[in-house]
């Protein structure tokens, strides 16, 4: 059983709220030699969130969040027109595969072609980028600068088809069009058709845990939403690079996401342990977490500890808001 460290959160303040960088993202995915497995799935993101799917087996592109369903209510053949493209790809997705496995001369075996498709845009500043990469069996075959508006060839098997696509200015151009100013125009349509969904933000629940005297102490951060989060180590308020090991943002079976970063402090005398600090940043909110000396604690296998919670905000009139609450330790769970 992991044994929890008693920890106080000293204090939560706001910073000045950071920019939301909302994202529309396509995946397309060709396959050939893979047993059980559609030879072509696509899928839609909005904000990392399934909006759409369509595979080979099943030829129709479907909602994948109750929210995308409105989408009818204005636009009523998109669906049709979604699985019209589904149906499109896949023969162009075909074909590639067999191309790309051509120019490696390659013959059997597993081989994955894909597509990443969309676009960026800033909520504040109003900035969009667009990108269109292509990777074939897991390495980059070509992608699209859209300053130069020419395709990319890191490897020389895709020279041919970069030379070709190159001299399509139309193809270009269209492109560049629908990614610099149709995809970010769908994209704040989506986020107004999930916008409950979407644009909520949820403050995650912080433990500190050890699972023995000698193991690296990890700071775990669950319930989180978005997932433009961080989370590091620091004394002082600076951050610390040395002995600390930083996991992925990971996602949780309920939408929201969870991180843990993790530091070695075995060289470190336990009267020192409470200038370190766990800090997680989140949507212009800073939480810090100040850790005790273990030797203070009774119960190595239990959660210990009072944590006191202030957080500013401001509100209307120019108000602060202070909130003090009891925060429980909970054990890691399974995503």
């Amino acid at each position: 059983m992991a044994a929890f460290i008693s920890l106080i959160l000293v204090g939560l303040y706001l910073q000045e709220a950071t920019a939301v960088i909302h994202s529309l993202r396509y995946f397309y995915t060709a396959s050939s030699g893979v047993p059980d497995f559609p030879s072509y799935v696509s899928v839609g993101l909005v904000d990392d969130v399934q909006i759409s799917y369509c595979d080979s087996r099943t030829n129709i592109n479907v909602p994948k969040q109750e929210w995308m369903k409105e989408v009818s209510s204005e636009h009523p053949n998109y669906w049709e027109e979604e699985t019209a493209t589904c149906l499109g790809k896949q023969q162009v997705f075909k074909a590639n595969i067999e191309i790309a496995k051509q120019r490696f001369k390659q013959t059997g075996g597993v081989h994955v072609y894909q597509q990443m498709y969309g676009c960026e845009w800033d909520d504040e500043t109003g900035e969009v980028k667009g990108y269109d990469q292509i990777g074939y069996d897991g390495e980059d075959f070509l992608f699209l600068d859209l300053q130069t508006l020419t395709w990319i060839a890191p490897v020389q098997q895709a020279v041919i088809t970069k030379n070709k696509w190159d001299n399509n200015r139309a193809a270009i151009e269209n492109e560049r069009s629908y990614l610099t100013q149709t995809c970010p125009e769908w994209l704040k349509k989506y986020l107004s058709y999930g916008r409950s969904s979407l644009m909520r933000e949820d403050l995650p629940s912080v433990s500190i845990l050890q699972k023995s005297s000698s193991s690296p102490i990890s700071c775990f951060a669950t319930g989180f939403y978005p997932n433009r989060a961080e989370m590091f180590w620091s004394i002082d308020r600076v951050e610390i690079h040395d002995g600390v090991n930083r996991g992925e943002i990971l996602p949780n079976n309920d939408g929201t996401f969870q991180m843990t970063v993790d530091i070695d402090l075995s060289s470190v005398p336990p009267e020192d342990w409470t200038n370190y600090e766990c800090v997680f940043q989140f949507s212009g909110i800073s939480i810090f977490h100040r850790l005790e000396n273990p030797k203070r604690n009774n119960e190595v296998n239990q959660t210990s500890g009072i944590v006191y919670l202030i957080a500013l905000k401001a509100a209307v009139l120019g108000l602060c808001v202070v909130f003090t609450c009891i925060l429980y330790m909970m054990k890691k769970g399974e995503t």
